[in-house]
């Protein structure tokens, strides 16, 4: 199932999932981290990984809370997704975890 951005592009490894990571902050965007069991095109609401991480700007501590979600979650999907304060809408969103 193709289910988000980059969903069509072989699954990402953890430096590329950094360097994305690091984009989203280099563009002041507030990442947050959501799972679901099973995704589906009709399920909208995924449920949240804590809040969104208004306070973490640095890459490592946002990929140990993507970590911390996959472990927590291991028979799920994880996504992390990006939120544009000026724009008030999500700009892109990409699972980094398949069970």
């Amino acid at each position: 199932m193709k289910t988000e951005t980059f969903s069509y592009l072989p699954t990402f490894t953890n430096e590329q999932i950094e360097k994305q990571v690091q984009y989203f902050l280099n563009n002041n965007w507030v990442i947050g981290i959501e799972y679901t069991p099973q995704p589906n095109p009709s399920l909208a609401f995924w449920d949240w990984w804590k809040l969104p991480l208004f306070n973490m700007r640095a890459v490592g501590e946002i990929m140990s809370e993507i970590e911390a979600c996959k472990a927590a979650n291991a028979n799920c999907y994880v996504r992390i997704t990006s939120y544009d304060n000026a724009r008030q809408s999500q700009v892109m969103s990409f699972v980094v975890h398949r069970p």
